[in-house]
């Protein structure tokens, strides 16, 4: 059966196996109901209205009783028309016939017309609108609750919709992270040098979650959702659309659709600001190639320079590679004939670091940190960051893996650079981790445990990650 718009679905089977893909058959029993849904018929005033207000048309009859505007309404389905209320002043109802009665409902105007959540630039089109959804809602009730049973997602899904994509999807190559048992060595004196146990564990390939990035979307023509194949019905606010990857789906569906979102390049506006796991999935990378590339151009020519990551850069010269980054992307210039002052370089990877809508160390991770930096035992505060590590999302993990190991290879040239895990961890503290709530007060209490957090992290790199 060729896909069309207008055939169902019903009776056909869909295989999984991606190699007899088929073209989504779309449901279109949905579609057909809007098709049949009442029109609009306005009542209008046969008498000029002073008290009119601008925005209303001839639909508008004053104050009038709730049973007089039912009888002017009566034996039209689809009827409507404005009135002012008797019992509040001042305030608008509109009143709709729908099912052989009459539906008051609540009418406010702020630039657009509204009753609910959506908006509308005309009276007449909130009506349509409403008459469609009362239309579907009232006759396909049973067949919209089960909607959501039998979706193709399952059986086609989106990463086969996107086979081409899933190919070049970003896999994880590295082994599970390492279950460590720390045990004090009676052989050296200091607490916080540890030997490791190491449990081994098998290799395994995983993919980046992510979570869609859903938004009401406002559809042009006629939709159909890409989880159910159900049609989108209504005027406007049909249903959602991942701002990342531009998946369309029923609002109700997108609340079961799996964490599989794979962003468009095209639709990715930005490099810094934009969430870790949104930004490497779209670039098919392990760790951002802001990090990979300041890094790598921080090791090439900077490792020597004193007060690294402590020293500041020109803050507009700084600014300058962060819109080269979100203009180039991995194609910005950030090299020493174009930036000589390697601190500008360090600079940009702190400001990048700085400015993620989620930090590296995630807000519901936050406290897990901190606590296990308050723990007296070394020992035990080592296995309780160890054990915090494993809970952040594979991106996070890569990027803080990367960052730590790097600024391990800093402290080594401390003679030079001046710069011990200590003063990283002070200008890492805040950089990395950011408590849930903006509290300046639980910001300035919780420095000294941001600090030693980075701190042990730098020193225990080979063994924490």
């Amino acid at each position: 059966m060729a896909a069309s718009s207008n055939s169902s679905l019903s009776g056909s089977s869909v295989s999984s196996d991606p190699e007899d893909y088929q073209p989504p058959i779309w449901k279109s029993y949905l579609y057909q109901l809007q098709q049949e849904a009442p029109r609009p018929k306005r009542i209008t005033c046969p008498q000029a209205m002073e008290s009119r207000p601008k925005y209303y048309g001839r639909e508008f009859h004053g104050m009038i009783s709730r049973e007089y505007a039912d009888e002017l309404l009566v034996g039209a389905e689809g009827a409507y028309l404005i009135r002012e209320s008797q019992r509040q002043p001042g305030t608008h109802t509109l009143a709709l016939r729908f099912g052989h009665q009459t539906l008051n409902y609540r009418l406010f105007y702020d630039g657009k017309h509204f009753v609910g959540e959506k908006r509308f630039e005309s009276v007449h089109d909130l009506v349509t609108d409403a008459l469609i959804t009362l239309y579907i809602e009232t006759k396909a009730a049973e067949y919209i609750a089960k909607m959501t049973t039998n979706p193709i997602y399952e059986h086609l899904g989106y990463t086969s919709l996107l086979k081409d994509k899933m190919v070049h999807r970003l896999s994880r190559g590295r082994t599970e992270p390492r279950r460590v048992t720390f045990q004090r060595d009676e052989r050296i004196s200091s607490p916080l040098v540890q030997r490791t146990a190491l449990k081994d564990t098998p290799e395994k390939q995983c993919f980046y979650e992510k979570i869609h990035n859903f938004k009401v979307h406002t559809f042009r023509g006629p939709h159909w959702c890409e989880y159910c194949a159900n049609f989108m019905w209504g005027l406007i606010a049909q249903g959602v659309r991942c701002s990342d990857c531009g998946l369309n789906v029923h609002k109700q569906c997108s609340k079961l659709v799996p964490s599989d979102c794979q962003p468009d390049l095209r639709r990715i506006k930005k490099v810094y600001s934009c969430d870790l796991t949104t930004l490497v999935k779209a670039h098919n990378t392990t760790r951002p190639m802001v990090v990979d590339m300041c890094i790598r151009e921080i090791e090439l020519r900077g490792m020597n320079s004193e007060g690294l990551y402590r020293v500041s850069g020109f803050s507009e010269h700084v600014e300058e590679v962060r819109l080269a980054f979100d203009r180039d992307g991995d194609k910005a210039d950030i090299s020493a004939s174009a930036y000589a002052d390697i601190n500008i370089i360090a600079g940009a990877l702190k400001l990048y670091l700085r400015d993620l809508p989620i930090p590296v160390i995630t807000f519901d991770l936050y406290s897990k940190f901190i606590q296990s930096a308050k723990l007296p035992n070394a020992e035990s505060r080592l296995e309780a960051i160890h054990e915090s590590l494993l809970q952040l999302p594979p991106a996070h993990y890569e990027t803080l893996r990367y960052l730590m190991a790097h600024l391990k290879r800093v402290t080594q040239l401390a003679k030079d650079n001046l710069m011990s895990s200590e003063n990283l961890g002070i200008v890492y503290g805040p950089t990395l981790m950011q408590p849930p709530e903006q509290n300046a007060l639980i910001t300035l209490n919780d420095m000294r445990q941001q600090k030693l957090v980075v701190q042990l992290m730098i020193e225990h790199e080979d063994v924490l990650f």
